[in-house]
């Protein structure tokens, strides 16, 4: 399947046109990624993306010249590295019809010398990032997106499950998550985090998985993402070996209504905000709003964490065709975490969970 790289572009001008924007420039990741389908070798040197009201060129390295061609027909305006890029850029400019241009878009993600070889090149533009024009495009999938991202939450879920099945009292947390790598490795995905966090590693949301040893009452918390065909997957449950520890039934109990309440929250034409409070306030309520200590959610696409962001302060109205997480989680020092996570597409009627796994606890005996 081609990418839709002529239909991306014409709604990123259509995007531009509404804000007022006189041209958005882009550096190899995943904006790139998202518009045209690649993105050249990223270092230290500048390669741009240039998108006027009408046409687009590359501010090319030469280095990077030949094996870009293979990629794509887009004008290049190459420069080496004993001349420099600012001829080259004026040139890139000038061939979209920006030389003037008054209101630019920057890659929030470009490195800044980069972003001020633009500012340098066009002094008198205002500037903005990509919020309103490539990123609001970004935030809403289409069908392609979502195939991807199904297929990605049907191998995460299987190397959840394979986890499950393999753990015993006397593993190491690192043998856990090897399994779980293994297990997306064998399924042609790129294993990309393993949070593996037993009895009271498990109250550090982001713990470092590590040598601890599995033993007779540990809550762990597994939080795992792999990727395929440049989309990801993210997905969080429980286990326990043997008896839970005293109040994790309680407490659990209590993160499953936040999910719920987040689920039911998620609506078009919701703010992110409403969602992150709807879990907050189930949590604040039952007396343990001090252990939720981040936010409900994350946006998923190319990049792993990507807008919008389900925040206590998030402004986004979400939109059909949005992808997030909702994550609540509480977080006992010194005893257990307990986290609960589903990927959602947003549908008219509300979410679709990618996921096909219960959230309730699973007992390793």
């Amino acid at each position: 399947m081609t990418h839709p790289t002529a239909d991306r572009l014409a709604r990123l001008r259509t995007s531009m046109a509404a804000e007022g924007v006189d041209l958005v420039a882009v550096a190899p990741g995943s904006h790139m990624d998202w518009l045209i389908g690649f993105h050249p070798h990223p270092d230290e040197r500048p390669c741009l993306l240039i998108v006027g009201p009408a046409r687009e060129a590359f501010l090319m390295p030469v280095l990077n010249a030949e094996g870009t061609r293979e990629s794509t027909d887009i004008a290049f305006h190459s420069w080496s590295d004993d001349v420099g890029p600012n001829e080259a850029l004026a040139a890139a400019l000038d061939d979209v019809g920006a030389t003037q241009a008054k209101s630019i878009v920057l890659d929030e993600t470009m490195r800044a010398d980069f972003a001020l070889l633009v500012l340098g090149a066009l002094p008198d533009a205002k500037h903005a990032f990509t919020e309103r024009t490539l990123g609001r495009l970004r935030m809403v999938k289409d069908e392609r997106e979502f195939a991807k991202l199904r297929m990605n939450a049907a191998i995460a879920d299987r190397a959840m499950q394979t986890a499950f099945a393999a753990i015993r009292p006397g593993m190491t947390e690192k043998q856990v998550a090897q399994i779980v790598r293994d297990h997306f490795a064998s399924e042609g995905a790129t294993p990309a985090f393993w949070i593996v966090g037993a009895g009271s590693n498990g109250a550090f949301p982001h713990h470092q998985t590590g040598e601890r040893k599995l033993a007779e009452g540990d809550a762990i918390v597994i939080d795992i993402g792999g990727r395929k065909e440049g989309f990801p997957s993210d997905i969080t449950r429980m286990a326990v070996v043997g008896e839970p520890p005293e109040g994790y039934g309680q407490i659990h109990s209590i993160v499953e209504k936040a999910v719920q309440a987040a689920l039911k929250a998620s609506r078009p034409g919701v703010l992110a905000k409403e969602v992150d409070a709807a879990a907050r306030r189930v949590i604040a309520d039952a007396g343990y709003g001090e252990y939720f200590v981040h936010r409900t959610g994350h946006g998923l696409g190319i990049d792993g964490h990507e807008p919008p962001y389900i925040t206590a302060t998030g402004e986004t109205v979400l939109e059909e065709g949005m992808v997030f997480s909702i994550e609540p989680g509480i977080y006992i020092p010194g005893r257990f975490g307990i986290r609960l996570e589903e990927i959602v597409i947003l549908r008219a009627d509300g979410p679709e969970i990618l996921s096909t796994l219960p959230r309730d606890l699973f007992v390793a005996r």
